[in-house]
Parts: C-alpha cells; structure tokens; sequence
C-alpha cells in the first residue's frame, strides 16, 4: 500500500482544490479566475486520497439495501453473514476495474460502450440501469419517509417530497468539490449501524461460525435471497458511477491527465484507485455484515422474520433492543439515503449524458449541461411520484434486487472484456490477479442466477 507522504495522483491541498478548478468550466464559471497554484505533494491527508470509492461503497448500503440485508438476518438468521466474506474481494476487484476504466481512458463505462461497442447494447444497459435507479430512488425516499415520521412523526408525504428537493438541490446547486466533500461527511451516517450492533445481545461464537463457514439450503427463498444480496452489493450503478466519477475528476482537477496519455501518472493513479476502493468497499461490507449480525440476533431470535423495509427493521428492532437502537437505526437510515439518491440519480444521468453525446458532469454549470442535470432531476421527481401511485415501491425494490443480481452478470462481462482490451486500455489493460478475480465476480453472480432459476423449476 501506499505511504501516507507520496504524491497520490497529483492531489492538490484541501481548499487549492477550489481554485485549480477555475481552469476548467465549473459550477462557479471560473474560468478567467487566473492560473492554477502550484501543485504540491507534501503529506496529502488520507481523506483527500478518499473519493470516488469511499462514496461508491457508502452509498451501497442505501435504504433499500439495509432493508435486504435486514431481511436477510430477520428471515434466515446469521446463516447468510458468509456472502459479506466472499463479496468483499469480488466487489472490491470489480470496482477497482471500473475506475481504472474511467481514470485510464477519461470516459464512462456508458461513454466507453458507445464508442467500441454495439448501439443496441448500449442502449439495453442504460435503459435496464435508469429504470433500476428510478425505483431505487422511489424505494429509498420511502424509506427515509417511513424513519423520519418513526422519529419525529409527521406525514410521510411531506417528508418523501422534501428529501427529493433537498438532494436535487444538493447536485444542481452546489459546487462540485464542497457536493463531494458532503458526501464524504455523510458516510458517517454509517457509523450508526455500528453503534447499533453494540447495543444488542449477539451470540458472537455462533455468528463467527457461520461467517467463516458458509452454509447453504437448497431452496428458492433461500437462493432468492443470495441473488437479491449479490444484486444489492455488487450492482451495475455503481460500476457505472465509480468509471464516471474518476473520469469527472480528470475534468475536474487540471493537473489530473487521461492515462492513456500521460502513462507517466499510471502508478500513483492506480495505487490511489486501490487505495481508496479497498477502504470503500471494505466499508460498504463490514456495515451490511452489521446489519445482518444486528437482526438476525434481534429480530430472527424473536420470531420477526418478514422485514420490507428498512423503517420497519428499525420500529421492529424498538421493543426488542429498545428505543435508542431503533432511533439510531432509523437516523442512519436517512443518513445513508442523503447518500445514495444523489449517486443513484447521478449514475443514471451519467450513462445517459455519455450514451447520447451530451455535455456531461457535475463540475459544469446546471446552464452548460441542461440535459445532464435535467436527468437527475427527472430521476429523482418520478422516483418521488412512485410513493404516490399504487404501484409498492418496496416490493418492486426486492425484485430489482433479484433482476440486478442477473443483469450485474452481462454488465460485468461486456467490463471484463472493455478493461483487458488494449485498443481501449492501452498500456494500463488489466491482467493477473484482477482480471482473475473480475472473472470470478462475474462467474459468482452468473452461479447465483443460474440456482435461483433451477430452484423454479424443480
């Protein structure tokens, strides 16, 4: 790993970073503002070395993914903490891919796809990962709904369509570096599952047991729930957010240049990409892992076994490990989705921007890339609508889980393919180790989708 005093992909000083984005149009226009400051590479502190990975890995443990993960302790016990060991590597490897994909070429993956592959298949994947986001969107303003109201009361209604301005206006509005700086801040809100698993009597012998040694029931709920906890973790918006955002951040800070271009940046480049998903990831999967260990030793012991939402897991948890582990998990509940809309939101936008040739990226100004942030903003308004239709946005959630699951798999393999490929790649195509265990990533989840489809029919 790296020393803590190496220049980290020519990371600027905190506060410098505002002004070296003078150069380039920004949400500040900028432009005239007069020369970059000098770079510096005095001892970089870790937190700015932390970026695009951090925030993807975060925002994987959104509201709808706590309820899954709720569900999987409540319904199945400790019996499913083993799929937290085996997602971490697999997960870690297939975003690190991702982001050398955008650092290495300064492209998406949807910006990559239009340019070396298929219209059609391009065109499958957005549409597949913009519907997927919109319900996730929907479902998580619920959620966040449902634990406001559990905490402060109020009616929910009001509380899905407030947190729905609040995080357009949190992408449309605010500069580019203080937005990311937010969100960093807000993986904080993490720390409340944390603090939760602490509160609760867990047999700890017996949760070790069964998370060092994997366990598995041949039967569809069971095999459904695995898919439904691979599609949640290692889902295809966050390959395709983490290869945007690397490649923003090229826009973004000048000194930063397309590796294929400037080789010379490759190694703290992609010991910076290590580095920062390592941390991510690890993140996103010791959480999930608490929440799992939190309900099944709460609420699965207790006969609980049917949990929708996350909302629910938080008011279940209420007469079993008290009213201060309930509030807390209901708080990290909102945290995490201030978190995920806007990366779920952004993902979309991303893919869309690049697949129809729009100016693309946070950084520019909302009059510079209307489409782009028009985008986000429909996302997030029809992800709001969602709560007030008959259509449950939380049993939609469930089986986008599922389909995530399958699709993450040709997803997975069109990336496999686009990051070993030297015309795409140049120099920095991936090999040995990585490549090795992005095909394992991808031949897993295909597994998994494939016993969930023979559980249906024997």
């Amino acid at each position: 790993m790296m020393e803590l005093g190496r220049r980290w992909d020519v990371i600027v000083p905190r506060g410098t970073l505002l002004l070296g984005r003078t150069c380039m149009k920004s949400k500040q226009n900028a432009v005239h503002a007069g020369p970059s400051p000098v770079v510096t590479t005095s001892k970089p502190r870790l937190l700015d070395a932390l970026g695009p990975g951090l925030i993807t890995g975060a925002s994987d443990d959104d509201p709808s993914g706590i309820a899954t993960y709720s569900q999987a302790g409540a319904q199945f016990g400790y019996s499913l903490s083993w799929t937290m060991l085996l997602t971490y590597p697999l997960m870690a490897a297939v975003q690190m891919i991702s982001a050398r994909i955008g650092r290495t070429t300064g492209r998406g993956l949807a910006g990559n796809l239009r340019q070396h592959y298929p219209g059609w298949l391009l065109q499958t994947f957005v549409t597949l990962l913009a519907a997927a986001n919109i319900i996730n969107i929907g479902a998580d303003l619920g959620a966040m709904a449902d634990s406001t109201s559990l905490v402060l009361g109020g009616p929910k209604t009001l509380y899905v369509a407030a947190f729905g301005a609040l995080c357009i206006g949190l992408q449309v509005l605010l500069q580019y570096t203080r937005y990311v700086s937010y969100l960093k801040w807000l993986t904080l809100a993490l720390l409340a599952y944390v603090a939760t698993l602490f509160m609760v009597d867990v047999h700890w012998g017996e949760a070790l047991r069964q998370f060092v040694i994997p366990s598995f029931t041949w039967k569809t709920e069971y095999v459904q729930m695995i898919v439904a906890v691979f599609g949640t973790t290692i889902s295809p918006y966050l390959l395709f957010w983490q290869a945007s955002q690397e490649a923003e951040d090229i826009r973004a800070v000048p000194e930063r240049q397309v590796l294929k271009r400037s080789p010379d940046q490759g190694p703290d480049a992609i010991k910076r990409i290590e580095l920062d998903t390592l941390i991510g990831m690890g993140v996103s999967n010791f959480i999930a892992l608490a929440i799992i260990i939190t309900t099944a030793s709460t609420l699965n012991v207790s006969g609980v076994t049917d949990i929708q939402t996350s909302a629910q897991a938080a008011e279940a948890l209420r007469p079993i490990a008290g009213n201060y582990a309930a509030t807390i998990f209901a708080l990290g509940v909102l945290g995490t989705g201030l978190l995920a809309i806007p990366v779920l939101a952004g993902s979309a936008a991303y893919a869309i921007g690049e697949a129809r040739k729009w100016p693309i990226g946070l950084a520019r100004q909302p009059k510079e890339a209307k489409a782009f942030y028009a985008t986000i903003v429909m996302a997030t308004a029809v992800g709001v609508l969602l709560n007030f239709t008959p259509i449950n946005p939380i049993k939609a959630l469930y089986w986008c889980a599922v389909i995530n699951g399958i699709v993450a798999v040709p997803v997975m393999a069109m990336m496999m393919a686009m990051a070993a490929n030297a015309k795409i790649m140049g120099a920095f195509a991936i090999g040995g180790w990585l490549r090795g265990l992005g095909w394992i990533a991808t031949a897993t989840m295909a597994a998994a989708a494939v016993a969930m489809g023979i559980t249906y029919i024997i």
